[in-house]
């Protein structure tokens, strides 16, 4: 299951890729430089059914099949790299329940040039959304 996964992470990472024009031989540099990622959504103890995911290309043209690119990739600008800062702190007024059925978000692909890959797991896809607490990058 987690082969097939990576095979539709990379088949979905060379679509977008070559559909955005990436170019992998050299890498750019400053504000021209290329943003094309793939984001998904696991479930499952080892992220072994993908239960949705999105392309996404911020530069060098916004867009993807993510549902609102431009926020998408505004919310992601603003981590300048580190998709860490992407997680908050949870809503305190947002309560989940108390089960376990992990999710794991993940984002794979090139940011300004350099090859990027995230992820983190959650106890639950309420417990996620708290702690992603409003991004857009998730959102699809």
């Amino acid at each position: 299951m987690r082969l097939r996964l990576a095979a539709v992470s990379a088949a979905s990472l060379l679509a977008l890729t070559a559909a955005t024009g990436v170019a992998a031989a050299q890498p750019a540099t400053g504000s021209a430089a290329p943003s094309a990622v793939v984001l998904s959504v696991t479930q499952g103890e080892y992220g072994a059914t993908v239960t949705k995911a999105a392309t996404l290309s911020c530069a060098p043209v916004v867009r993807g099949t993510h549902p609102d690119p431009k926020a998408a990739c505004a919310a992601l600008a603003a981590t300048t790299g580190d998709f860490d800062a992407l997680v908050a702190t949870p809503d305190p007024n947002r309560f989940c329940p108390m089960h376990y059925d992990p999710v794991t978000a993940a984002v794979d692909g090139v940011w300004q040039g350099e090859r990027v890959a995230w992820k983190r797991t959650f106890s639950n896809a309420c417990v996620m959304a708290a702690t992603l607490n409003g991004s857009p990058v998730f959102a699809f």
